[in-house]
């Protein structure tokens, strides 16, 4: 089949796990015989970047193009929220994208599209490829059609832009840009009721379908038995709703040897690398490759995912339990529907300082026990593989 993936972020511009995902799922389809290609975004560098034009193709033809906007996505964080709001209005509402879109889809002629997160891409995309009757798999992956940001925080549900008549509003304004897909896939039970009972998808098929581990485990490096000093690893963006800072103050006064390593970018950067300066046991990696973070999960004893905001379903998640590894978590969004307490992992509330203390504390305690249940981790993340993720696409695509 002709498949077309769009996704506001695709490799080698990427920014979290909804991309990755993007990019594992049209790689296996590519290796299965499908015609896939690939619809991102790119800033404005040149005249030539305002419209669709081919940059790569190597397993699948990677189409870019700046979505006529006051920025480009991936600077949201250096606006203040007046000029990102008018940002977000221009593309839930924004004619140019729509104009792109049709040409590439009068070109490409695809059976099937599937699209992953559209902010800065142009929510109204999605109504281009069901005009022209095309079918159209949408999978969710955070809460942006329904928070502009796409963060909900946890204690924070009811203030600000969460609750009254703004949020209604956009609401509104998302659900006509994103029209009527034949199918919506949500990695989690928690995001499916999320949107449900906002009222979205009312007339769309909506399966429930977790998020692909990467393609396989073979070239893992073997973890070895622990010994000394406690080695804890954080992956993701080093930002306050990813609970970087709890996490550095859960650390003060632990009691413990560790080590505590960081990898991932963001508005914490300097001051996580401040910490890692100051402190022997803290190391700051920023921005590496999967192969490398898989290097420091086979000397790793556990994942700490912090999260404050509502999570829905992180690939970290995935990747650590491939590796056998353990995950100390935040009790919050679709993660519990992954780490149940005391087999795979250890929840803690969220945004609780001395409830991470305790969790991690617990963890030392019963660091031999999670270390002989490194291979029971790793089938459950068998359970999460690409090849069966990308079958059950196969199927929806009919």
């Amino acid at each position: 089949m002709k498949i077309g993936i769009f996704s506001n972020f695709y490799p080698p511009s990427e920014r979290g796990g909804a991309e990755l995902v993007a990019s594992r799922v049209a790689h296996e389809l590519a290796r299965r015989g499908h015609r896939v290609f690939v619809l991102s975004t790119s800033p404005l560098s040149r005249a030539s970047d305002l419209h669709v034009h081919r940059v790569e193709e190597a397993v699948e033809r990677v189409y870019r193009f700046f979505p006529l906007n006051l920025y480009h996505v991936s600077r949201a964080p250096l606006f203040p929220f007046p000029i990102r709001l008018v940002w977000h209005v221009v593309d839930l509402c924004g004619p140019y994208p729509h104009r792109q879109i049709d040409r590439l889809l009068e070109m490409e002629e695809p059976d099937v599209v599937f699209t992953h997160n559209l902010k800065g891409l142009g929510v109204r995309s999605a109504r281009c490829i069901q005009q022209a009757g095309i079918r159209h798999i949408h999978t969710l992956h955070d809460v942006q059609l329904s928070i502009p940001s796409g963060v909900l925080v946890y204690g924070q549900e009811q203030k600000g832009w969460n609750r009254g008549v703004p949020r209604r509003w956009y609401e509104g304004l998302a659900k006509r840009a994103l029209g009527r897909p034949d199918m919506i896939i949500s990695p989690s039970a928690f995001l499916a009721e999320f949107y449900r009972s906002r009222g979205f998808f009312t007339e769309s098929r909506l399966e429930i379908l977790p998020n692909p581990a990467p393609s396989s485990r073979d070239a893992l490096p073997a973890r070895g038995r622990p010994t000394g000093a406690l080695k804890f690893l954080f992956v993701g963006q080093l930002e306050v709703h990813k609970g970087v800072q709890l996490l550095l103050e859960a650390m003060h006064d632990l009691g413990l040897p560790y080590e505590l390593h960081f990898v991932g970018e963001g508005m914490l950067s300097q001051e996580v690398q401040r910490v890692a300066h100051s402190d022997p046991r803290f190391f700051f990696h920023g921005f590496i490759s999967l192969e490398h973070i898989r290097r420091l999960m086979a000397v790793s004893d556990a994942i700490i995912l912090p999260s404050l905001c509502y999570e829905n379903s992180p690939t970290v998640i995935y990747e650590a339990f491939q590796s056998g590894l353990p995950v100390i978590t935040s009790k919050i969004g679709g993660i519990p529907e992954l780490v149940e307490d005391g087999v795979n992992g250890l929840l803690f509330e969220p945004g609780n300082v001395a409830s991470l203390r305790a969790a991690i504390r617990r963890f030392a305690q019963e660091r031999d026990v999670f270390f002989s249940r490194t291979a029971d981790i790793q089938a459950r993340a068998d359970s999460y593989a690409l090849s069966q993720y990308v079958s059950h696409l196969e199927a929806f695509m009919g």
